[in-house]
């Protein structure tokens, strides 16, 4: 999070220009790439999903796409256990089902704010702590035709992860996010595949900093070829900010954008006692008022 020391310098000297509150999205990056249009079947016990992701930068970018020039790193390793339990019963024609993540960071950071060569603030944290707890109470799945699969979600984001407004970054955000999200797969006759998925984060306030960061759109993607069990191809994402933070003291309300791509892999065979896995490591670019770096994924789930 910026503390007010750095939201002084961020908004007094324009020494930071970063968007949303802690200059990253509020939720995960990189999440859904290869099956996103696809929920778990429906099973007496649900499913569990595991995920690790690393995302490194020592990259800030201001409104042009420039370098801001700050001395800055930061290392988050994110770790989170999903459950999932679809049923058989029908809402608007599409099977339903709800869900919760927990997830872990742990958060490495350091920066120095430079002008003229002198240093105007100074910080850095390492933490390992509970992140903000997702609650879904609506995942609809949607198979119009056997090669088309549609589902749609809504996600609460709760301010239950661990916050320190004085901290340089925290793992969670001591606010609340709603997200609609709705994603699509579909595999040609010859095994080609597109997945997309599309959401909204729509961000409360926070009440330590009275910041409130603007609404966050993003588009995730994969394009690839089914072989066998495996699928290959690329991946990625497009983030952007579509209205402007709120804080005092801000003029103009920064927006932040960034696009990602790179190489992903699926693997799925339902005859097989291995279970279903996805990797993915995407390189960001084209970032504006936030970081830019590298997000790696891996995810396999489990039905029972």
């Amino acid at each position: 999070m910026l503390t007010p020391i750095l939201l002084t310098l961020a908004f007094g000297y324009s020494a930071v220009s970063l968007a949303t509150e802690n200059g990253s999205p509020t939720t995960a990056m990189g999440l859904l790439d290869f099956g996103a249009g696809y929920l778990p079947p429906t099973t007496d016990n649900g499913t569990v999903g595991f995920r690790a992701a690393y995302y490194s930068t020592d990259a800030q970018k201001d409104n042009d796409g420039n370098d801001t020039g700050n001395d800055f790193s930061l290392d988050v390793l994110s770790l989170s256990m999903a459950y999932i339990y679809m049923t058989d019963q029908k809402v608007l024609g599409a099977r339903y089902g709800f869900g919760t993540v927990v997830p872990f960071f742990k958060m490495d950071s350091e920066l120095q704010v430079k002008r003229g060569g002198t240093t105007l603030f100074s910080d850095q944290a390492d933490v390992f702590e509970l992140a903000d707890i997702q609650l879904m109470p609506m995942l609809l799945q949607w198979t119009p035709s056997p090669n088309l699969s549609i589902f749609a979600q809504l996600q609460i984001q709760t301010p239950t992860g661990d916050y320190d407004s004085e901290r340089l970054v925290s793992p969670g955000l001591n606010r609340w996010a709603i997200t609609p999200q709705a994603a699509f797969t579909y595999v040609s006759e010859n095994g080609y595949e597109v997945s997309s998925s599309f959401q909204l984060d729509i961000n409360t306030r926070n009440d330590d900093t009275d910041y409130r960061s603007g609404t966050e759109y993003r588009h995730e993607f994969a394009v690839g070829k089914h072989v066998g069990p495996w699928t290959v191809g690329v991946g990625g994402y497009h983030y952007q900010q579509i209205t402007d933070d709120d804080a005092p003291g801000l003029e103009g309300g920064n927006r932040a954008s960034v696009v990602a791509a790179g190489p992903a892999i699926g693997f799925f065979d339902p005859g097989s006692s291995i279970p279903p896995i996805r990797f993915h490591a995407y390189k960001e670019f084209g970032a504006e008022n936030r970081t830019e770096g590298y997000n790696i994924g891996l995810t396999m789930a489990f039905s029972f």
